[in-house]
């Protein structure tokens, strides 16, 4: 069963926690992940890019000169997607690029990139994350007390918007609750910063 250390605020262990096997000990399968990644990333492109065939286009009516005897290449109309301004041949039209993941995937995933986490160090469990008003500099000094000066994610059991506005000026610093937490931002980020309830959340989710 993988122990983890839990930190206050300040960066001193304070206790030590006991994580899921089934979840924190999994066998990370990669195939997994790539798949949820690559639909989630998907999932954020709009598909709202259209381009006007030659039928849509307005005007074109009639042929631009007659079939023979100018000399010219024959044509039936301006809209055709030889002209300027006419229709275009294969375009993009508005789509939607959302791909459907089993669930049973999607948690599969969620235990290998966690598990990954834990196996790389890179899980920092907080006993508790208080800050009463928003502010920069105590988040800034949360990251230097658990020694992270790269990409970090920090995870609170339930929305907390003192935690986001606090956090969200910070370049490389992110925020979720355990309902928005994806296999995305989790591996996207270098440490995972997580509150004990909200490890506790996960365990129920996921177990």
């Amino acid at each position: 069963m993988p122990k983890v250390a839990i930190y206050d605020i300040q960066g001193q262990v304070v206790s030590e926690m006991e994580l899921s096997p089934e979840i924190f000990e999994a066998k990370v399968n990669e195939a997994a992940v790539h798949r949820v990644v690559v639909a989630h990333l998907a999932a954020k492109r709009q598909g709202t890019a259209s381009t006007k065939s030659r039928g849509e286009v307005s005007g074109g009516g009639a042929r631009p000169w007659r079939q023979k005897g100018t000399g010219r290449a024959r044509h039936g109309t301006i809209r055709s997607p030889l002209w300027v301004g006419g229709g275009v041949a294969f375009g993009p039209k508005p789509r939607e690029y959302r791909l459907k993941v089993p669930k049973k995937v999607r948690r599969l995933a969620m235990k290998s990139a966690l598990t990954t986490k834990v196996q790389n160090d890179n899980l920092k469990v907080l006993k508790a994350l208080e800050i009463n008003t928003p502010k920069t500099k105590e988040v800034v000094e949360l990251l230097n007390n658990l020694d992270v000066d790269k990409k970090a994610l920090v995870v609170t059991a339930g929305a907390d918007s003192i935690v986001y506005k606090s956090a969200r000026n910070i370049p490389g610093v992110s925020t979720a609750f355990v309902d928005t937490l994806n296999v995305y931002d989790i591996l996207n980020h270098n440490t995972v910063i997580i509150t004990e309830e909200a490890v506790k959340k996960v365990e129920e989710v996921l177990g």
